[in-house]
């Protein structure tokens, strides 16, 4: 029975990841995300609900148009491969509880914004800001849950990340985005506080590691900016599962 589950919750995310790629695509170009129905960025013809299987049309059309051939981006791909995978996961991680719900919606936001900031170098205030009040709302009405801390946590963890990331924004002079900032500010209000502080260790830690290695493989100079925003959504979600586990074993040590 369990593994019907973890199928049918991989279905689900690769639905959801199709609709995630809807908002990538659409959000950054301030397009409405209803009209027009899906079609071919290329050709603008309207794609027929074969054309839309999560996954399978991809494959099946080799990454082109059914109809004009141009090729399709990758990412639609691998964000229903990802969005699916995690569905799966986390279902098997929490069962079929409300910490899961919590948790594929905060998936799904970051995967969004993780995305959008790859391809763009943006975030959007229009997903942060009702991001931000959707979370204060999980937290004033289920702090019950694990996942979710109460809204005094979760009011000092937005305060945290946020004075800190407007200090370093200030002192960076343009080497931090404000939008960076108001993610910031989000990670603190879903993590609470003192998690906070593990999310933004994690992106620090991690997007330091990884800037180092592109310099040194010359990949990247040091005048060109890599995007921070997706070391603090994939730093969010490790801490999401596992801070409370990191914190203690930091802990620990003292």
């Amino acid at each position: 029975m369990a593994s019907v589950w973890i199928s049918v919750f991989a279905l689900l995310g690769m639905a959801v990841g199709s609709f995630l790629n809807v908002l990538i695509d659409r959000l950054p170009a301030r397009k409405s995300i209803v009209f027009p129905p899906s079609h071919c960025p290329s050709c603008l013809k309207r794609l027929s609900a074969r054309d839309l299987i999560p996954i399978f049309s991809y494959l099946w059309l080799r990454g082109r148009c059914r109809y004009c051939r141009a090729p399709l981006p990758r990412r639609l791909l691998w964000v229903e491969i990802g969005s699916g995978a995690l569905f799966a996961g986390l279902y098997g991680y929490y069962g079929i509880s409300s910490e899961l719900a919590v948790a594929l919606f905060y998936i799904s936001l970051f995967i969004t914004l993780l995305v959008i900031d790859l391809e763009h170098h943006l975030i959007l205030n229009i997903v942060v800001y009702p991001a931000m009040a959707v979370a204060l709302l999980i937290s004033a009405f289920l702090p019950h849950l694990e996942i979710v801390p109460d809204i005094a946590s979760a009011a000092a963890g937005g305060g945290i990340g946020l004075g800190l990331f407007l200090l370093i924004a200030i002192a960076s002079r343009g080497g931090m985005g404000w939008g960076d900032v108001k993610l910031a500010a989000l990670i603190g209000i879903i993590t609470g506080s003192p998690l906070v502080f593990v999310a933004i260790f994690l992106a620090v830690l991690s997007g330091g590691l990884v800037a180092l290695v592109l310099l040194m493989l010359k990949v990247r100079s040091r005048k060109q900016g890599i995007p921070f925003g997706p070391f603090l959504s994939l730093a969010t979600m490790v801490t999401l599962l596992w801070g409370n586990s990191i914190l203690n074993w930091y802990l620990g040590f003292f």
